[in-house]
């Protein structure tokens, strides 16, 4: 089955980084689109960036220039690097999937588990 784990989350100060990984296995890494989300208390859940297969990136403008998403399709890892973190930035981060685990599969979302980001004010 397809699984995405997540790590690195955590309490950081205003002005502060942190660098969140999710592993994925199960799936068709090297083809699968991936992405972050993130959801603020009464918030919608927002796409933070995703990147393609050819690693072409996207990002919100709230976190343009401030985050860089990067993927390692060898270690089927992706990467969100979060830099001059504010208060705003303070949600539940969600790693989101979109591939297959197998080539006769049909392509399907999967989402980590979510790890909380705070960033106090």
């Amino acid at each position: 089955q397809v699984q995405l784990v997540e790590s690195g989350g955590g309490s950081v100060q205003a002005g502060g980084s942190l660098r969140l990984s999710c592993a994925a296995s199960g799936i068709i890494f090297s083809s699968s689109l991936m992405a972050w989300y993130r959801q603020a208390p009464e918030k919608q859940r927002e796409l933070v960036a995703h990147i393609t297969s050819d690693g072409t990136t996207t990002y919100a403008d709230s976190v343009k220039g401030r985050f860089t998403i990067s993927r390692d399709n060898a270690k089927k890892l992706v990467t969100l690097q979060m830099n001059s973190l504010n208060p705003a930035d303070t949600a539940i981060y969600y790693c989101s999937a979109r591939g297959r685990p197998n080539p006769f599969a049909v392509p399907s979302d999967y989402w980590g588990q979510g790890t909380q980001v705070t960033v106090p004010s």
